[in-house]
């Protein structure tokens, strides 16, 4: 398979900061579905849309304001019905903030 994305990075604003100006876990998670999403839109056929069905997270350290954090997402599994993809959040510091694990199903357009 080896499709891998490295889409997103930046700063994370203060909106999406948490108590004590950690990085939000939801904020992370809408970051590796977004990932996710898109990858598996870059492999689709064109009469066929991506939906997501589930996210799941583990969250491994912090992100403080001021850090940057980039999202590398991996495709696990690329079914004709269902893609599987695995997402790191790190820090710029290449710390890992959260392994998020997040199902998409592949629909035909109608």
């Amino acid at each position: 398979m080896g499709v891998r994305i490295v889409l997103a990075s930046g700063r994370p604003t203060y909106g999406l900061m948490g108590n004590f100006g950690i990085l939000h876990g939801g904020a992370t998670l809408a970051l590796a579905e977004t990932v996710a999403g898109i990858g598996s839109m870059i492999i689709c056929e064109p009469d066929e849309i991506v939906v997501g069905m589930q996210v799941s997270g583990n969250h491994i350290s912090s992100a403080h304001e001021g850090d940057s954090v980039r999202a590398v997402g991996t495709i696990l599994h690329k079914g004709r019905s269902s893609h599987i993809w695995n997402v790191d959040v790190f820090t710029s510091t290449n710390k890992l903030v959260s392994s998020v694990r997040v199902v998409n199903s592949v629909i035909k357009k109608r």
